[in-house]
């Protein structure tokens, strides 16, 4: 093979690497970080995949632990390294519960902190309120019960006993969550929807905003 070749095959390589990158740019390169290994990450990337969003530009951890805190240093490490390689994410969404963390409130802080002022960064607190479990139970529900720890049963604990109603067979890290649920996806919106109006009304934590804005924002990547 000639030298002539060559540089016509290695420039119509390059060619081609640019034309990818600028086709992942038509679109947010998204980060979702999630608590550990568990249900969340398998619930997005359930998602991701019934709605074949590109897995170019969402990428979904959960390599990071539970502590909110963990969370939301495994975000600000992936978004750093995604800016020193040109390819930086358009925006970063750091997945928790409220349950009981001691560092609950110090992740949100922090997500603050992050997210104003001179040299903003486009971080976004999903949080779950008191669990990630009670968005999956409004796929079967309607309900604003206002879930406690009772006896040796944390409050997420609790959580998943109702859920376990509808899904017998429901586990954390629970791999096909996400195609168990979609057909009933849109009902779950709606009751998230009411659920936050009440939240507004009492003066109480929106249980799940963030979740159906992350939910419906992914859905609309679609389009």
């Amino acid at each position: 093979m000639g030298s002539d070749d060559l540089f016509k095959k290695r420039k119509l390589r390059a060619a081609k690497e640019k034309r990818k990158k600028t086709e992942r740019k038509n679109h947010d390169r998204v980060l979702i970080v999630c608590e550990g290994e568990k249900t969340e990450p398998f619930y997005f990337n359930g998602l991701r995949s019934a709605y074949k969003l590109d897995t170019a530009n969402i990428k979904i951890t959960g390599d990071c632990g539970s502590d909110p805190m963990s969370i939301v240093d495994k975000a600000i490490e992936e978004y750093e390294k995604s800016k020193q390689d040109r390819n930086c994410f358009d925006r970063v969404y750091c997945v928790f519960d409220k349950d009981t963390h001691p560092k609950y409130q110090n992740a949100i802080n922090k997500i603050k902190q992050l997210s104003t002022g001179k040299n903003k960064k486009p971080f976004f607190v999903v949080c779950s309120v008191p669990c990630f479990e009670y968005w999956l139970l409004l796929h079967f529900v309607y309900t604003t019960q206002p879930f406690s720890a009772s006896g040796k049963n944390s409050i997420a604990d609790n959580v998943i006993k109702e859920l376990k109603k509808y899904i017998p067979t429901y586990e954390k890290g629970q791999e096909d969550i996400f195609i168990l649920l979609h057909d009933k996806l849109e009902f779950a919106i709606k009751n998230a929807h009411r659920a936050n109006e009440e939240a507004i009304k009492n003066n109480t934590d929106n249980p799940s905003t963030s979740i159906i804005e992350l939910v419906e924002y992914l859905i609309k990547l679609k389009e």
